[in-house]
């Protein structure tokens, strides 16, 4: 339980501030500001609910960080997860069990600056397909 409520705390602060953006009581100033104040509610509250639909995800990527750093501690395993607040959650987690959580701060080293985060996913990709010849004339005979 308390791990739950530690690797989704997160999500307990969008949801908790959805709420409090709907207490607010702008509609004094401007009723049309519900408006405004409606759509960034729903937001945060949706966002935090997807965060909680991950649950089952954070629990499979900390089963498979403790298997492949069971026998040897392997950082280059952890680079994906110190990119974002809540891998780096998942992150902590795996080395409290692990027993090296004093490898956090070195970890954190992975970890890539804001803008070159950016900019590698705005980054577009090419796709490139291939067919194989023999496939393709297995699947269509041509017909004489």
């Amino acid at each position: 339980m308390l791990r739950f409520l530690y690797l989704n705390i997160y999500s307990f602060i969008l949801v908790i501030a959805g709420i409090l953006v709907i207490l607010l009581p702008f509609y004094i100033i401007s009723k049309w500001i519900l408006i405004a104040q409606g759509i960034i509610a729903l937001y945060l509250i949706s966002t935090g609910f997807k965060l909680f639909s991950t649950w089952d995800d954070k629990k499979a990527k900390i089963a498979i960080l403790l298997g492949k750093n069971k026998d040897e501690f392997r950082p280059d395993s952890f680079e994906v997860f110190v990119q974002a607040p809540c891998g780096r959650l998942v992150v902590k987690t795996v080395l409290a069990e692990l027993g090296k959580p004093h490898e956090y701060r070195n970890l954190l080293k992975l970890k890539k600056p804001f803008f070159e985060a950016i900019k590698e996913s705005c980054t577009p990709t090419k796709a490139v397909i291939y067919i194989n010849e023999e496939a393709l004339s297995e699947a269509f005979p041509k017909s004489s």
